[in-house]
């Protein structure tokens, strides 16, 4: 697996998760539904996201081979 493919992946679950709790639990946890959405939107101009340094540091690979770090 890729960094690309376990950051959408986690994007998803955290999605879905906060989507169901805010159905059963309270309304509040569609907050966490937003911040991800705001999170992708972000990491869309900067390329830059803090679940890709986690998931690199967990071991796996940019899909180019390249890091987002390198000029």
């Amino acid at each position: 697996m890729t960094v690309e493919r376990g950051l959408r992946m986690m994007a998803g679950v955290v999605i879905l998760l906060s989507l169901g709790l805010a159905h059963w639990v309270s309304q509040y946890w569609l907050l966490l539904t937003a911040f991800a959405g705001l999170n992708l939107l972000q990491s869309s101009f900067t390329n830059w996201c803090p679940a890709m340094m986690i998931l690199r540091a967990m071991g796996l690979k940019d899909a180019s081979g390249a890091s987002c770090s390198t000029p």
